[in-house]
């Protein structure tokens, strides 16, 4: 990306090229083939070994099975009277049916003093995979994990301080698109070496981390701060990329994570 006025520090090296402070850094995918071959060996195996069982199993004579230790705990016991059922969860309490409406509802709202800074809606899979440091392998990845939607809001504070939050949505089933994703991004967040270590443990999240990076300074441009984090919640991905030329206080990221994690 060509320099601008009043561009941010790119990473160190003498061929790298300078970057704006909106652009966004995102890993391509890796490995997962290698997991898929392992899967399907595992379910040949299961299926031969299971097949040989049934053989045994069949000559032998039928075992009465032992007597249950509580047999009363079977539930229910019996049917609820009339008028005494529980009440249906409110849609603020069914997770799943906040999460099926319209995704661009639950992305954090702009602060009043900022202003909308490109992306705020719903995002194509196209543009998405263009902000990827590989393009074609961040394509290839969101298509192999069946991504269903992609919501984006950006807003700017000052010149240079940008902001941006990105829920992906997958079809995979148990959520493993979107763990997939938040691994992928948590492991080069802390293989890249300039973040606080492991990052920080995002509060009410099982697997959601926040990085704040230490300045990048390059002779001729203004310093350069960004703080990120990736949370899974169910079958969302959510990325947080703060960029300022002032220092980020790790307050202000952890309160973005756990604000946009405390809507879904």
């Amino acid at each position: 990306m060509a320099p601008v006025t009043g561009a941010v520090a790119p990473d160190a090296g003498p061929t790298a090229e300078p970057v704006a402070p909106d652009a966004v850094v995102r890993p391509r995918r890796r490995g997962l083939r290698t997991v898929g071959l392992i899967a399907v060996a595992a379910v040949i195996g299961l299926a031969g070994g299971t097949a040989v069982g049934y053989g045994i199993q069949a000559d032998r004579e039928p075992t009465a099975l032992p007597p249950l230790n509580q047999p009363g705990l079977a539930y229910p016991a019996k049917a609820l009277p009339k008028g005494q059922e529980p009440d249906p969860l409110s849609a603020a309490e069914d997770h799943q049916a906040k999460a099926q409406g319209d995704l661009r509802k639950l992305l954090l709202p702009k602060p009043a003093s900022a202003r909308i800074d490109g992306q705020d809606g719903w995002e194509s899979l196209d543009a998405y995979a263009d902000d990827f440091t590989r393009p074609a392998g961040a394509l290839e990845f969101e298509l192999d994990a069946d991504i269903r939607r992609i919501a984006t809001r950006a807003w700017r504070v000052g010149p240079y301080k940008r902001v941006e939050i990105t829920l992906g949505q997958y079809r995979s089933s148990g959520g493993m698109g979107a763990s997939e994703y938040v691994m992928n991004q948590q492991r080069i967040a802390i293989s890249e070496g300039r973040s606080d270590s492991l990052g920080h443990a995002v509060k009410g999240s099982t697997n959601g981390r926040y990085f704040v990076y230490p300045v990048r300074r390059q002779a001729g441009y203004l310093d350069a701060y960004d703080a990120r984090a990736f949370i899974q919640h169910g079958d969302i991905a959510v990325t947080i990329i703060v960029y300022d030329t002032k220092k980020i206080p790790e307050s202000e990221i952890r309160s973005l994570a756990e604000r946009q994690l405390g809507r879904l």
